[in-house]
């Protein structure tokens, strides 16, 4: 099987049968829909039961487990997946009908002399405009901590969200941590560490995949949601400013940072726990922060 697309869901029954519906209309069928659904309490198991049984040109594999965020539903799903390619498409967005014909096709011009992890592609409002910045050429080969950095004519590009697809068996050797009473962890993470061993993908401009930001959506929970899962948080910034500067100086800048984050809502030794420093580092940041708010 070629591709596994896969969602990951939690009380979208009154959605979800917008992406059912464009898998049904897909171009290529050589797919499987992988679901996860992550402890919902709405019709959504209903809804699986009765398209579980219509006459599709595609497998409907669904699964129904305890609430652990999408993180836990995406490392789930990496040990069930049988496609040789894993594309994450959220409950609340839809596919163009070419998307998956696009993904095989890219996949099959890919130089198998360079370590790709996969493909990334634009996401848009409807199929003909998009939120992302476009760049001047067919295509991009990067690593995904280039992402952060790259410009054309001094303007960033690969800015905003994007429609990743990575080679199932590499995915698999990068699964997310799974902090206790932690039910969030950016995407980032595994992205970050692929990047950091050398992984590239590539980038198109092509919109294959339709979204709209819910009030219920991780996106609109923001910096929140950061804030509310204190050691997935720190895990990511702390990596990709290892990753890219290796500096002690930006690591105790990105300490400082996470330090005015957290000091309102956690207690010293919390702190000391999620940032992976001593108490003693985090008593500094704390006489540090009131010396800057005297200075003004």
């Amino acid at each position: 099987m070629k591709i596994t697309v896969f969602t990951p869901t939690y009380n979208r029954g009154y959605i979800i049968e917008n992406l059912y519906r464009s898998l049904q209309r897909q171009l290529f069928t050589d797919f499987e829909w992988l679901v996860v659904d992550d402890g919902s309490s709405d019709n959504t198991e209903d809804l699986f039961e009765i398209w579980s049984k219509e006459n599709n040109n595609f497998q409907i594999r669904y699964y129904k487990k305890g609430n652990g965020g999408k993180h836990r539903a995406i490392n789930y799903a990496l040990d069930k997946a049988r496609g040789e390619l894993f594309f994450t498409v959220d409950s609340d967005d839809y596919l163009t009908d070419d998307a998956l014909y696009k993904v095989d096709k890219w996949e099959k011009s890919l130089d198998r002399s360079k370590k790709f992890a996969g493909i990334v592609a634009n996401i848009g409002n409807d199929k003909d405009k998009t939120i992302n910045n476009f760049f001047k050429e067919e295509n991009l080969d990067l690593d995904l901590l280039q992402r952060y950095d790259y410009t054309e004519n001094g303007k960033k590009v690969l800015d905003g969200e994007r429609a990743y697809i990575f080679y199932t068996d590499i995915h698999r050797k990068y699964k997310y941590p799974e902090f206790e009473g932690e039910k969030f962890m950016t995407e980032a993470v595994v992205w970050n560490r692929m990047a950091h061993d050398g992984y590239l993908v590539r980038y198109y401009n092509d919109i294959i995949w339709i979204f709209e930001y819910l009030d219920d959506g991780l996106t609109k929970a923001g910096n929140k949601l950061f804030l509310d899962n204190p050691k997935g948080y720190s895990l990511w910034l702390k990596e990709k400013t290892k990753f890219q500067t290796d500096s002690k100086k930006e690591l105790w800048k990105l300490y400082y940072i996470l330090y005015c984050e957290f000091y309102k809502r956690y207690t010293i030794k919390e702190i000391s726990e999620y940032i992976q420093i001593s108490k003693f580092k985090v008593r500094v940041l704390s006489l540090l922060r009131k010396i800057k708010s005297k200075i003004g």
